[in-house]
């Protein structure tokens, strides 16, 4: 089962109703975290969820209400009890911001390794595949498809039949290459055809962009900014290079996800409800996020 959770849904600054934008994601007892703004941590605890499992920390872009909550949950973790490396990753720079941030939480009881994350480069992190691509905003931004990928079936008959030690079946149903006496077993010998896996895409802080949809084509979430639902604040979505919920919306017609969800409020929104009429007239399958908000994606025999 993979766990997704809107931690947070607000953009610029913390509201008393609605903490910065913040995702997580659980699976196979790991957890990855997108974007950390001020108070992160409060809605962790709020979710019930824990600090300690967090082991990949990605980050959009260097807006404070998307990095400042970083210092306070790298503590929490530290005092979570954990010891294993955590990696944190982001656009060129993220070293440097890192390090900067760190000055008031110096000490941590786990190894922080910074991946500065190029163009086009694919990451495979504590079983999540992650696809970055380009956003467009005032500033370098990243969007994230994350993905948990299923090899095929073992096939103990088509194992058997290649006269393969029983002691290398596991292995090899994990993805390993073994040699013994001259004699090389590979995982498509005894793995029939990748199965579906799932996908979300996160993308916020952005001018609607092609790379948009199709990363996130046959998607089972997308989580997309929708900055703002009135007319007249289209203008302004330009000039600071962020994105309408109707332009968000047409993105998730061409890419036809299971799902579209709304964050990265504007804090003039008081109630994005009010605009979702409009929204799902547009992609039915739409819904305004909530701080807390969360859903448990399962492969298709799971939902079977």
């Amino acid at each position: 089962m993979f766990e997704v959770c809107l931690l947070g849904t607000g953009g610029m600054m913390p509201l008393p109703y609605r903490w910065l934008t913040s995702c997580m994601m659980r699976y196979n007892g790991h957890n990855l975290l997108i974007d950390c703004g001020e108070g992160t941590q409060i809605a962790i605890k709020e979710k019930g969820w824990t600090f300690k499992p967090i082991d990949v920390i990605l980050i959009t872009h260097f807006h404070a209400d998307h990095i400042s909550g970083l210092p306070g949950l790298l503590l929490m973790i530290g005092n979570s009890g954990r010891t294993e490396p955590l990696t944190i990753a982001g656009p060129k720079g993220i070293g440097r911001v890192v390090g900067a941030l760190r000055t008031i939480a110096p000490e941590l009881p786990f190894e922080v390794e910074i991946t500065e994350i190029m163009e086009c480069e694919v990451l495979d992190l504590a079983g999540f595949h992650i696809q970055p691509f380009k956003a467009q905003h005032r500033v370098p931004c990243l969007g994230y498809t994350v993905s948990i990928l299923r090899t095929g079936r073992f096939d103990a008959e088509r194992a058997k039949a290649a006269g393969i030690p029983l002691k290398y079946w596991n292995p090899l149903q994990k993805g390993q290459t073994i040699t013994e006496d001259g004699v090389t077993y590979t995982p498509d010998m005894v793995l029939g055809p990748d199965r579906k896996g799932l996908k979300v895409l996160y993308c916020t802080d952005t001018r609607p962009v092609p790379a948009i949809a199709e990363c996130g084509s046959k998607a089972d979430l997308m989580i997309l900014e929708g900055m703002y639902g009135e007319p007249d604040k289209l203008a302004n979505a330009k000039e600071h290079r962020h994105m309408m919920m109707q332009e968000a919306a047409r993105l998730a017609v061409q890419a036809q996800p299971a799902e579209l969800w709304l964050t990265h409020f504007s804090p003039s929104m008081n109630w994005p409800e009010q605009f979702m009429d409009e929204i799902r007239g547009i992609f039915p399958a739409a819904k305004a996020g909530k701080d807390g908000m969360s859903v448990d994606l399962c492969f298709e025999e799971e939902e079977a």
